[in-house]
Parts: C-alpha cells; structure tokens; sequence
C-alpha cells in the first residue's frame, strides 16, 4: 500500500498500486490538461480514504460522468472517478509520499488518448 496526501496534510488516502505501477499518463480532458497532474490508475476497491473524507469535495461539469475529487482546504486535487472506467480512480501522482519528481520526468509519460510521448 502506498500513501497519499493533499499539500496541506488533511486528506490520508492509502492505494494499491497495479502491478505496472509506472504506467503514468496526462489525461488531455479539459480539467485534467488545466491542471496538468501526472496520474496512475487503481482499482476502486484499492483506494481507501484515511483520514479527511469531509474536506473531500467533488467537482464535475458536462456529462457529470467523472467526478474530480480535491482538498477543501489546499485545493489539491487528489483523485478522480473517471468517466472512461468508473471501476477505477485515476490517482494524483504527485501527491504519493515516497514519489520522486526527478523519476517521473526521466520516465515514460503518455498523453492519454493520442499515443504521443510527451
């Protein structure tokens, strides 16, 4: 199990990592590209929220299908359901505890959607 965090400390969540843990991607969804977070995908029943469950607020728009999933306190976004699978959560990368930034962007990062490495 991995531990994630909002920027402030109020959101604890703990995830389980698919075998191919560095399959990262950027959605190239219209919040998703704004916000720019690198993001990993977990099963549903492999995202178990700590601690803060009532600072979690949700933010959607169009079909309402995704529900993007931030801090009220710090506005970091955490997680989302997503729209194209709602059996599974895309997951901040940025926002596990023992990520290296340096590994990220040394890695392989796909844009979701159009197979072009970045």
């Amino acid at each position: 199990m991995k531990k994630l965090t909002c920027h402030c400390g109020e959101i604890e969540i703990k995830i389980k990592l698919k075998e191919k843990s560095n399959d990262y991607y950027r959605c190239n969804c219209s919040i998703c590209k704004r916000k720019g977070s690198i993001t990993t995908i977990v099963d549903k029943e492999d995202l178990e929220i700590v601690k803060g469950a009532e600072k979690i607020k949700c933010y959607q728009f169009n079909t309402k299908a995704a529900k993007h999933f931030f801090c009220s306190v710090c506005g970091i976004n955490t997680h989302n359901l997503r729209r194209s699978d709602p059996n599974t959560y895309g997951v901040n990368v940025g926002c596990l505890e023992d990520i290296s930034t340096k590994e990220l962007f040394l890695g392989h990062l796909l844009v979701a959607g159009s197979g072009i490495k970045p």
